[in-house]
C-alpha cells in the first residue's frame, strides 16, 4: 500500500475548532462493512447497534497540561516547551519536544512562570527538535509536579489554530481519563456521555479499560511512499486481566467486541495470542496497521474523520476495507461532517 493512497483534499473549514456543545450530540455515520452501506445519525443512536453481552474496549488515559511557554536565558527569547514524558522523577528528568528548536542547545537554561521559580536545564539533544530537560525544582516530587502542571496548558493540537481556552481543560479529555501519561487525547471517546454510558450499562454492554498513553507520534509526517519502510513512534500500553477475560468471553460466546478509537485498536492487535485471543500487556508498542491486514479481536470500531496521508486514516481503511473507507470520506467532505480530535464520529460495522 503507497502513502499516495491516502492523499485527498480536506477543506479547511471542515476541520472542527470545538467541540459540539453536547458529547453524544455530534454526528455519527455508520459503515456496513458486509453490506457497503452509509448511513448518517447522531452519536447517540449507536445504542441501537449494540445488545446484551456486548463489549466497549476504551482507553482511559488522561492528558496532562503538556504545554509550556518559558524564556531562554540572556535573549529572554519565548521558547515553547511541550512535555512528552517524566524519564527520572528524583532528577526530574523529562524528554520534551522545544520550539523554535535551532535557539536551544545542551547547556541553555530555561525560565518558567512570572517569578521564574521554575528552571530547566538542557542536557541532551534527543532529536532534531527533541531535548531532555533536567527542571531545577527543590520540592518534593508531588509539589514539583504540581507547579509544574499549574504552568502548563492544555495541548490541543497545533491544527486548531487557535489558543487553549479554559473549555478544553474538561473537553479535550474523555470523562473516564483516569491514567495520566496521553498528550493527545483519545478523540472516539470524547462522544461518550454519562447519560448515554448508563443507557448502556442498563442494556446490559459491558465498558472495559485498556491504557495507551498517546503521543505526538500521531501527527509525524511520513517521509516514504512505502508503507512498509515507515516506522511509528512507541507509545506505553497496559491491558489488565478483566479487560482480557471480558473481551474473550465476548468473542467466544458471539457478542460483539466494538474498539474505540485507533488507540485502542493497536493496542488489542498488539496482544494478541496464536490462537487469536487478547492477552494481558504491559509493555510499550509500536505496531503500525494499514491494509493488508487480518483483524483479530474487534469485529466493530468507532473512530473520528481523520486527516489525509495519517497512520490513523490507514488503520481505518484497513478495518473498513480501502475502496469504502475512501468512498466513505468523500461522503463525509460532500455532507460536511467535521474532521479531527473535536469532530464527528464514524461507526464500522
Amino acid at each position: 500500500m503507497k502513502l499516495s493512497k491516502f492523499k485527498f483534499n480536506l477543506p479547511p473549514e471542515l476541520i472542527a475548532k470545538y467541540p459540539a456543545p453536547r458529547r453524544d450530540e455530534s454526528r455519527m455515520m455508520v459503515l456496513n462493512r458486509k453490506t457497503g452501506k452509509i448511513e448518517h445519525k447522531i452519536f447517540k443512536d449507536l445504542i441501537n447497534y449494540f445488545g446484551a453481552g456486548d463489549v466497549f474496549v476504551m482507553n482511559n488515559t488522561r492528558v496532562f497540561p503538556a504545554r509550556l511557554y518559558g524564556n531562554k536565558e540572556k535573549t529572554r527569547a519565548i521558547i515553547e516547551v511541550f512535555l512528552l514524558r517524566e524519564l527520572n522523577p528524583n532528577l526530574r528528568l523529562w524528554d520534551v519536544i522545544v520550539d523554535p528548536a535551532r535557539k536551544i542547545r545542551i547547556g541553555n537554561k530555561l525560565y518558567f512562570g512570572e517569578d521564574e521559580s521554575m528552571v530547566a536545564e538542557v542536557i541532551d539533544n534527543t532529536t532534531s527538535r527533541g531535548r531532555t530537560l533536567r527542571f531545577l525544582y527543590d520540592a518534593p516530587h508531588d509539589v514539583f509536579k504540581k507547579t509544574l502542571y499549574a504552568l502548563g496548558e492544555t495541548p490541543i493540537p497545533k491544527y486548531l489554530d487557535r489558543p487553549a481556552e479554559p473549555e478544553d481543560v474538561e473537553r479535550y479529555q474523555t470523562i473516564f481519563a483516569t491514567e495520566e501519561g496521553a498528550v493527545v487525547v483519545p478523540a472516539a471517546g470524547l462522544h461518550f456521555s454519562r447519560e448515554l454510558m448508563k443507557r448502556f450499562e442498563i442494556k446490559d454492554c459491558q465498558f472495559v479499560y485498556l491504557t495507551v498513553h498517546s503521543g505526538m507520534g500521531n501527527y509525524r509526517e511520513i517521509d516514504v511512499e512505502d508503507l512498509s519502510k515507515h516506522k511509528i513512534d512507541s507509545e506505553q500500553m497496559i491491558i489488565k486481566a478483566d479487560v482480557v477475560n471480558a473481551v474473550n468471553n465476548a468473542k467466544d460466546n458471539g457478542h460483539n467486541v466494538c474498539a474505540v478509537g485507533c488507540s485502542v485498536m493497536r493496542a488489542i492487535e498488539s496482544a494478541v495470542s496464536t490462537d487469536k485471543h487478547l492477552k494481558e500487556y504491559d509493555g510499550w508498542t509500536n505496531k503500525f496497521i494499514f491494509h493488508p491486514y487480518e483483524f483479530s479481536v474487534a469485529n466493530a470500531m468507532i473512530t473520528n474523520f481523520h486527516m489525509p496521508l495519517s497512520t490513523l486514516l490507514m488503520m481505518v481503511a484497513s478495518f473498513g476495507g480501502y475502496e469504502l473507507t475512501m468512498e466513505a470520506y468523500n461522503v463525509a467532505i460532500h455532507e460536511k461532517y467535521k474532521f479531527c480530535a473535536y469532530g464527528d464520529a464514524m461507526l464500522i460495522i
